[in-house]
């Protein structure tokens, strides 16, 4: 039997808002026209006294459902909360009306009034979310035995977890085992340090919630998290474990020495990469390899490579760091050899630059800013030709030995470097350029061998690293619980990959415990609710599981959506994707939404008091207009905003709800979306700006102007462009006028 739901209202008058609008007769007005049993004003709603008499009332009435018109939701967030069995909903009184509207006016308390009437008919329209509780492993699943893995590996055993340590070679280290020495760690940045990896490998082979498997690569992930189902060869035999969790810690190789013909790599052997000069030293062996003669001259080229569209695009961040840490290892042996480090700008950041300038002042070692003009190879001597030095004319240098300092690349699935067509840099309002990055690049090789519709390893910018939210979410991909870390993610040198192990090791933590109580992981964390399917009146489109970012919908042998519980963020992207509309949240739905938009008032057309509809992204699109309103920015009192999850969970259906409602007009707003910046949920804004494309079609079929709606996309930071986003968008739906279904 259904429970009855019985909603109390209780309004704020402090904080500006009773002197700005007229709490009473709003309450009034709200109380009859919903007809809820309690609707009450004070002065201080935050305070001890009014949450004691709302508890006394959720008590005597039996209220089970409580709006709070005062400030945002974004405050008070511990205070209004009153039990599991209690669905509150925060209606924004304070900065979306009294804050950003002119007091005391008409139009402004309208706009009280439908905030409040939407608020309580949400309430009215929502069942209380119970979390999915599924039973779970909470064994991490470390992959990739260096630096960052060891470290993760480590850091989840610490807390108390168990911990499986995949590695495909033979023994743990990967590139950390061949480093001779560190660059300085520790004050005052100026000595090279010893290398601890040995010490690293025996704390991890002795603990005894680390198990640790090497020749061993992954045959299939399946599942998800909290059940992760592993097939791994080990060994050449196979075995079967379950997991709840995964980082990959796969780490990066250097770009591939063939391609750097254009500065002598190959011409000879005494020309080698960063990490053949390395090795060298590592194995005491720190000669000419062409002849095994000392070494009196050596010149260092940085960027061999990298910032170069014709090879990598970006910097691989600690080249600068491993040239002045090899120029003092060729110091060290050969105290009169003559060093040159060319570079085209020295990157060594943070308290790095003490050593820089440490090696700077050494009378043996010269670094100079250039450009490499050639290198070629006469005689077994080497002429390196700078050009646009510091001295403003070209040299030349004679050299023993050329170190080409080469960059990093990701060990993840995508190992080549995609090169698209794209915008540059689109304006926020500009349609999603025709040719985009692939979600993944599949590879001759996989790493995770994921079983998942939408690939089989995490999806990758396309440099080849993991994507993720990198502005909010750096450590996350779009698998939950699978957590990229360290250099496969991106460059950074061993002290940064050990802080990036321990970071992604607690985000495993946090999603192991936050599926343990069924409840979801960023950027909804703590959510209760899941997506119900009504699978009934499905039509097999398969939309819903193609534009999931997460894999959480897989699909049967008739092209049912498959749900996987633990792998959905609760974005609501497939609720926006589903034209049957069989998608819904406990809270959050369809008809929820349709109900809250049918309960605004619609002034006559003889009133000439147009309505619009803003659907605003609660991510970055709604606390941006909360910070315009910390600023007193007004703006039109025609606007009716309803916070959303996720602009991808728009249901076009809202649009012909709105217009056939009489609203004027409908405006969008949510994150930006593109290599610049990312919607939280990866794709839905993009999504989104697709599926409005259809809308304006269909707006055009019923004879309405296009301009009717809008949609627009902007960062957290640019709060102050909302109030003239709203006015301009006011100012067209005047020109284009009423909506002709209004009076219908």
């Amino acid at each position: 039997m259904a429970i009855e739901t019985k909603v109390g209202m209780y309004l704020c008058s402090g904080c500006e808002i009773g002197g700005s609008i007229n709490c009473q007769a709003i309450c009034e007005t709200v109380q009859k026209e919903t007809k809820i049993p309690v609707s009450k004003i004070n002065s201080c709603l935050c305070g001890d006294l009014a949450i004691q008499e709302i508890r006394k009332d959720i008590e005597v009435e039996g209220l089970n459902r409580v709006v709070i018109g005062a400030c945002s939701p974004r405050y008070m967030t511990e205070v209004f909360r009153f039990g599991e069995n209690v669905l509150v909903d925060r209606v924004n009184i304070r900065e979306h009306v009294c804050w950003s509207h002119k007091p005391n006016e008409e139009e402004t308390d309208a706009l009280a009034k439908d905030y409040l009437k939407m608020g309580v008919v949400k309430m009215q329209n929502s069942d209380i979310p119970q979390p999915m509780i599924l039973d779970i492993n909470d064994t991490v699943m470390v992959v990739g035995g260096g630096v960052t893995g060891m470290n993760a590996a480590l850091s989840s055993a610490k807390a108390g977890y168990n911990v499986v340590l995949v590695e495909k070679e033979k023994e743990l280290g990967g590139y950390y085992k061949k480093l001779y020495k560190l660059t300085p760690r520790k004050a005052p940045y100026t000595e090279l340090e010893a290398n601890p990896c040995d010490d690293l490998i025996a704390e991890i082979m002795s603990n005894d919630k680390i198990k640790v498997l090497t020749n061993c690569t992954l045959e299939e992930t399946a599942g998800q998290p909290g059940a992760f189902n592993v097939t791994a060869k080990i060994n050449g035999d196979t075995q079967n474990f379950v997991v709840g969790t995964i980082i990959q810690a796969t780490g990066w190789k250097p770009y591939e020495p063939e391609k750097l013909s254009y500065l002598g790599y190959g011409s000879s052997k005494n020309i080698v990469t960063n990490v053949e000069f390395e090795e060298l030293a590592k194995n005491n062996n720190l000669k000419k390899p062409s002849d095994n003669g000392a070494i009196n001259s050596i010149v260092f080229i940085q960027c061999a490579g990298s910032r170069d569209k014709e090879h990598l695009p970006y910097c691989s961040s600690i080249c600068c760091m491993t040239s002045l840490k090899q120029a003092l290892y060729v110091q060290e042996k050969y105290p009169n050899a003559k060093i040159y480090i060319i570079y085209k700008d020295f990157r060594t950041p943070a308290n790095y630059e003490l050593f820089l300038k440490r090696v700077q002042n050494e009378d043996t070692i010269f670094l100079t800013k250039g450009e490499i003009a050639g290198v070629n190879v006469n005689n077994g001597t080497i002429n390196v030709d700078v050009d646009n030095t510091f001295v403003g004319e070209k040299i030349q240098i004679q050299a023993d030995m050329v170190v080409l300092a080469a960059g990093m690349m990701p060990n993840s699935a995508a190992d080549r470097i995609k090169t698209v067509k794209k915008t540059e840099n689109p304006s926020v309002d500009s349609k999603p350029a025709e040719e985009k990055p692939d979600e993944a690049v599949e590879p001759e090789y996989s790493v995770l061998n994921l079983k998942y519709i939408q690939g089989k390893d995490l999806p990758t910018l396309h440099y080849g690293f993991p994507d993720s939210h990198y502005i909010c979410f750096p450590y996350e991909t779009r698998r939950t619980a699978i957590y990229a870390a360290g250099t496969v993610r991106n460059p950074m040198d061993t002290v940064a990959c050990k802080n990036d192990a321990l970071g992604a090791s607690l985000k495993a933590i946090q999603a192991l415990e936050a599926i343990r109580k069924g409840i979801a992981v960023h950027p909804r964390s703590g959510d209760k609710t899941y997506p119900d399917f009504f699978f009934q009146r499905c039509t097999q489109c398969k939309r819903c599981t193609e534009e999931c970012p997460f894999g959480a919908l897989e699909e049967d042998v008739k092209g049912t959506p498959m749900p996987n519980p633990n792998r959905c963020r609760r974005c609501g992207i497939c609720m926006g994707a589903c034209p049957e509309r069989i998608v819904s949240f406990k809270d959050y739905s369809v008809p929820i939404i349709s109900a809250m938009i049918k309960s605004i008032d619609m002034p006559e057309e003889d009133e000439e008091k147009p309505r619009i509809i803003a659907f605003m992204c609660e991510n970055d699109a709604y606390p941006s207009l909360d910070i315009a309103a910390r600023k007193r920015m007004l703006y039109t009192p025609n606007i009716r905003v309803i916070p959303v999850r996720c602009l991808g969970s728009v249901s076009t259906s809202w649009i012909n709800d709105a217009l056939a409602a009489g609203f004027d007009g409908a405006i969008l707003i949510g994150c930006k979306y593109g290599d610049d910046y990312q919607c939280h949920f990866i794709r839905g804004s993009e999504l989104a700006n697709i599926r409005m494309e259809n809308v304006q079609e269909k707006l055009k079929q019923l004879v309405l102007e296009p301009e009717r709606v809008e949609i627009h996309t902007l960062s957290i930071d640019e709060y102050d462009r909302l109030p003239d986003i709203f006015n301009k968008f006011a100012e067209t739906i005047d020109e284009v006028g009423p909506n002709p279904y209004k009076d219908l």
